[in-house]
């Protein structure tokens, strides 16, 4: 006798229909308890019909992500072994975006939703969804400012919850994977100011300054004073009082600034650390010019960012990223980004890749997010904290597979003293 089919086995047509496979690596618990896919694969557990509905609307990427930060789809288990299984599957399995289904795989998600009862209008979008398309135009400095406010006023105690005590928001560099979050931030810090060549009294910008901690590492360690930039209030309101608590008022000037605006130059040093990745393909030459403005002959440049390795991106407005993490952010190839930083005037000194450092790194944050996640939903919202979950959790799968790498670029502007014979001098 021909065994019925469930309503997991319907749900399990429906994400191999979005994935592009015959059979999804995962097992499906559907609403009504019923249970199809691979024994002793992760899995996934499908809440409502508003998840099917969701991907009927939206069959790929965004859809996945809307039901999951929705709460109508859940991860029973381990979180990273989850992603990896939806990693090697079908579209997802490729590199750069996803695409979509067929026709006919739309047709047969379509029958699925019909069968299972879930047409209906498209849902709402999670609160914690944002699209500015029509804030004005791309890189401009209002619509930038809106870019920033999205990912990072979401609350200090949130961020207090996910990065611990040493509140930096970017790669840590680990001496092994056993090394704590804290002494692995610590230990970035100071290879920075290393790296800058830092002296009692240098004058150091610290573009994209976040809560404050490499401004107070600089000051404190090497005696530098410090000008801070950032788009964000709440982090600026954190940040300034970090500064007082220290003792450094006098050594640290915390601003909410656009990096464009800044014009008390000269600097000995600048350091941006995650933030070119918000400036854009697009504005990368008028970023560099700025900040060579800025420095004076001989002062150096560090700038830290995430690339694309699989090869060249554009901008995707529809993607998880762009709506829910971050708005307009752009990723370059290190080539591309060594290339756009190097000028007559702008000696490149050297380039250090980090990616696998990333990936220890974000897998800590994930471990604090579960570890305080009641706390951190009280903080911001179950969907917030979902948000983070997921791009913490995907993307140290991505640094650890190779598509994503980060890198410190250290230059050098013409005019001054030369530069060390060998990296000795920061290693």
């Amino acid at each position: 006798m021909t065994r019925q089919r469930t309503v997991a086995d319907r749900l399990a047509a429906a994400l191999g229909a979005v994935l592009g496979t015959a059979q999804p690596p995962l097992r499906l618990r559907g609403w009504d308890g019923s249970l199809a896919g691979p024994p002793g694969a992760p899995v996934l557990a499908i809440r409502s019909r508003r998840a099917l509905r969701r991907l009927v609307w939206s069959p790929g990427q965004l859809g996945l992500a809307r039901a999951y930060v929705a709460g109508d789809i859940d991860i029973e288990g381990d979180v990273f072994a989850t992603f990896a299984a939806l990693r090697s599957a079908g579209r997802l399995a490729e590199t750069g975006p996803m695409a979509p289904p067929t026709w006919r795989e739309r047709l047969g998600l379509l029958g699925t939703a019909v069968a299972l009862g879930a047409i209906g209008p498209e849902p709402e979008p999670p609160a914690e969804e944002v699209d500015l398309g029509r804030a004005g135009r791309r890189h401009s400095r209002s619509r930038d400012a809106a870019a920033v406010s999205h990912h990072y006023d979401v609350g200090n105690d949130f961020y207090e919850l996910v990065l611990g005590p040493s509140m930096v928001y970017s790669c840590a560099v680990w001496a092994t994977p056993e090394t704590g979050l804290d002494a692995a931030q610590e230990a970035k810090l100071d290879l920075v100011c290393r790296k800058l060549g830092l002296t009692e009294g240098a004058r150091l910008l610290d573009v994209g300054c976040g809560w404050g901690s490499m401004a107070i590492h600089a000051a404190q360690r090497y005696g530098a004073e410090v000008v801070g930039i950032t788009l964000s209030e709440e982090q600026a309101r954190m940040a300034r009082k970090r500064v007082a608590e220290a003792g450094l008022t006098d050594r640290i000037d915390i601003r909410v600034q656009d990096y464009r605006s800044v014009d008390d130059e000269p600097f000995d040093a600048i350091s941006s650390i995650g933030m070119a990745e918000h400036v854009g393909r697009a504005q990368m030459p008028e970023y560099v010019a700025q900040l060579r403005a800025l420095l004076r002959p001989g002062g150096r440049l560090l700038n830290h960012a995430i690339n694309w390795n699989a090869g060249t991106t554009t901008p995707d407005p529809d993607t998880f990223i762009a709506r829910y993490v971050f708005p307009d952010g752009e990723l370059l190839g290190l080539g591309e980004t060594v290339g756009l930083l190097e000028s007559a005037d702008l000696e490149v000194l050297d380039v250090e890749a980090l990616r696998q450092h990333y990936a220890l790194t974000l897998r800590a944050w994930v471990r604090l997010l579960e570890q305080n996640w009641s706390a951190a939903v009280a903080a911001s919202s179950e969907g917030r904290a979902r948000v983070w979950r997921l791009y913490m959790a995907a993307c140290a799968l991505a640094f650890e597979a190779g598509d994503m790498g980060v890198n410190q670029v250290l230059l050098q502007k013409a005019g001054g003293d030369q530069p060390p014979l060998r990296r000795t001098a920061w290693v």
